[in-house]
């Protein structure tokens, strides 16, 4: 892990009409490190994450990634940088009418230029990576949620990303499947990949975050490393919140 911040945020904010959704948000992101964003309904975690790569326009603030403030830029360059973000949702969001290769085929080809030929080898190495390359000719409404986002995850990955942004990525699954999923994410984090999780898996959020963001109210109440932020939780909320999720 470099100490280097790739992405910065300054104090981010969100607004829809009156209600204020992030307040103030001053973090960073250093490369190599798994950020593990926790906390409670409604807290604005989505939000924040879809700020980083402009899902969501911030209303003020910046969010710098290498650099770069993103809130400057026009949409075609903002493009160019989210390649570099891989992106993976609650929903698996694979086109049902294409197999499982020509899903993860088709932005590399179509954004990257790269040959069939190319984007082929790439795709069938990565689905190998997520333990689904006997699933590369079938269509995805054929395998199960847990396989679909692991699709999902390769897809993003075929892009080449420098990072990976999760939102509850196995909010939608059902319990045995979850397991598969998180595996890959943990394989990705051992190989040093920079990435920021929202999640309610506090196991994983345990092993495998370098960082806890306990994030409550609309913005980052605690920021401290696993073993801390678990065994001596600084805020009453953040100490209500595991009191709660410990207890389910």
């Amino acid at each position: 892990m470099s100490d280097s911040a790739v992405i910065e945020i300054k104090k981010l904010q969100k607004k829809y009409d009156d209600t204020i959704v992030l307040k103030d948000i001053t973090e960073e992101v250093k490369s190599g490190e798994v950020i593990c964003v926790v906390g409670p309904s409604g807290a604005g975690k989505s939000t924040f994450l879809r700020c980083l790569n402009l899902l969501e326009q911030p209303t003020s603030g910046k969010v710098l990634f290498e650099g770069t403030d993103l809130t400057t830029l026009d949409e075609k360059h903002i493009n160019g940088l989210r390649e570099k973000m891989g992106m993976v949702f609650q929903s698996f969001n694979l086109f049902p009418n294409m197999t499982v290769l020509e899903n993860l085929k088709l932005a590399p080809k179509k954004v990257k230029n790269m040959s069939d030929e190319e984007a082929t080898k790439t795709a069938k190495h990565l689905l190998e990576r997520v333990g689904l390359l006997e699933k590369a000719d079938v269509y995805p409404t054929s395998l199960s949620g847990g396989q679909q986002q692991r699709v999902a995850i390769a897809r993003a990955l075929a892009m080449s990303p420098e990072v990976m942004l999760f939102d509850e990525p196995t909010s939608a699954l059902d319990p045995e499947m979850v397991g598969e999923v998180l595996k890959v994410m943990q394989d990705l984090a051992e190989e040093g990949m920079t990435m920021v999780v929202v999640t309610h898996e506090m196991g994983f959020a345990k092993s495998v975050a370098n960082k806890i963001w306990f994030m409550a109210d609309g913005y980052i109440q605690e920021s401290a490393d696993p073993d801390t932020f678990f065994s001596h939780p600084k805020t009453d909320r953040a100490k209500d919140f595991l009191e709660k999720i410990l207890q389910a």
